[in-house]
């Protein structure tokens, strides 16, 4: 594709929201609730924030400034600021790693629709309070209704993307963030009224120092990761759809801002209906699909048209943010086969959809049939969400922040990061990001992949 045929972003406001989109998703209303509940609440926030902003900010840079400076796909990127040289072949791991996680995430995304039809029915309230919790194992180790959601969930992610940059992520992204906003402050409004909620106000929000050990800091360092969708070419591929125009800096900390704020509603809003109810909340992955449905059946013995309100609200807000996060995963292996395999993007859509849609099937048949099939001991979907999360991501992040610190010309990087010198704030920023860059992150990030490789 040419580079003048190619589609940007409409605006700031447009950038913002279809990055924030990217990096507001799952990991932030189902795995930032769980990880903060086993790791000890705010001590956990605490670091996480720390993380977000000196070491994810400057690799969410990275990612920027190769993005916009080759206004390409991430395997395109490499062969244009680095021809010849062996850096497009690294990039093959930022094409699939997505792809891997899109596979086993849209799994997760047809959960949540399974969910939504049951708040929307009022099936929580028709259960027994103890059965609850075993609704979920019973519906996900089922081998056909799964499956179909998994498909509906993927298919809308690629009906979406069809539709392009501007007519279909910016127009998605533009409604969907403002939107979850709305639905999550909703459900902690409500969440802050129940007994008891101020047990999880107070986990969340009163740091407890002994609980910071070197397993909570590589917890939340690693979540910082997921939830900002580093290293696995998301913001590089949304970036190279961003004007030479727009301030890199600002986009990268209102992305970071509206991804924090969101992931501490999220968490807040959770945790004070897991202790409302008085369940435990180091309850792991389950707690959204198990723990909160046990919440919403407590509180339909006395109210069970507001419970039904309060679980369908709650199960849109996950299926929205999973949709947000699910298209820009995929947009990395599209952009990929229209650019270098000169696909149309209907096509490329199309090829991307059946080879995650594959995944995706195995991923959640692991949980029933092929639970027997295992590789280092963990389930197909395990080993997808431990590979991905653990490895590659890792390892596309120190990819992204050794390729502008190291292989880049420094003068291209503080062209880019400073639009030719052109914005202020962000010449005087320049020194000490590009030494987080060029130093910090690649130190860390090798100190969170080697604990994936020893813990």
């Amino acid at each position: 594709m040419a580079e003048n045929k190619r589609e940007n972003f409409g605006g700031r406001f447009a950038i913002i929201m279809a990055m924030a989109g990217s990096a507001i998703g799952l990991g932030n209303i189902w795995r930032f609730p769980y990880l903060a509940g086993e790791h000890g609440g705010a001590a956990f926030i605490l670091v996480y924030i720390l993380s977000s902003v000196f070491l994810s900010l400057p690799i969410f840079l990275s990612e920027s400034i190769i993005g916009r400076r080759s206004k390409s796909n991430t395997y395109g990127a490499m062969k244009k600021l680095a021809p010849g040289t062996r850096w497009k072949w690294l990039s093959i791991i930022t094409i699939l790693a997505p792809l891997i996680i899109v596979s086993y995430y849209s799994v997760v995304g047809g959960w949540s629709i399974e969910y939504l039809v049951k708040s929307l029915t009022f099936g929580f309230n028709s259960v027994p309070k103890e059965e609850i919790t075993s609704l979920f194992s019973e519906f996900i180790s089922r081998p056909y209704a799964p499956i179909l959601f998994h498909t509906i969930f993927l298919g809308t992610t690629a009906i979406i993307l069809t539709a392009g940059v501007k007519s279909g992520i910016e127009k998605f992204s533009n409604w969907s963030v403002p939107v979850l906003f709305l639905l999550i402050l909703a459900i902690l409004l409500y969440s802050l009224t129940l007994p008891g909620a101020m047990g999880g106000v107070i986990y969340m929000a009163k740091p407890d120092f002994s609980k910071i050990t070197s397993k909570v800091i590589l917890a939340a360092m690693g979540q910082s990761f997921y939830s900002l969708s580093l290293g696995v070419g998301t913001i590089l591929v949304y970036s190279s759809y961003v004007s030479k125009k727009e301030n890199l800096l600002v986009s990268g900390l209102g992305t970071a801002a509206f991804d924090l704020m969101f992931a501490l509603m999220a968490g807040f809003a959770v945790m004070t209906a897991v202790f409302s109810a008085g369940v435990t909340p180091g309850a792991g992955p389950g707690l959204i699909f198990e723990s909160l449905p046990y919440v919403f059946a407590t509180m339909g013995e006395s109210a069970p048209v507001l419970s039904g309100i309060i679980a369908t609200v709650f199960f849109v807000t996950i299926l929205i943010s999973a949709l947000t996060s699910a298209v820009s995963l995929m947009e990395v292996g599209v952009a990929y086969l229209i650019e270098e395999m000169k696909m149309k993007r209907k096509w490329a859509t199309f090829t991307t959809f059946i080879g995650t849609w594959t995944l995706g099937c195995f991923c959640s048949l692991s949980f029933g049939p092929l639970g027997g099939i295992q590789f280092f001991g963990k389930t197909i979907f395990g080993f997808c969400d431990w590979i991905s999360s653990n490895f590659l991501m890792a390892l596309g992040a120190l990819l992204f922040s050794l390729f502008v610190g190291w292989k880049m010309k420094k003068s291209d990087v503080y062209d880019e990061f400073t639009n030719g010198g052109t914005l202020k704030v962000n010449v005087r920023c320049f020194k000490p990001v590009y030494f987080l860059i060029r130093y910090i992150a690649p130190i860390v990030i090798l100190i969170i992949f080697l604990s994936g490789i020893l813990l």
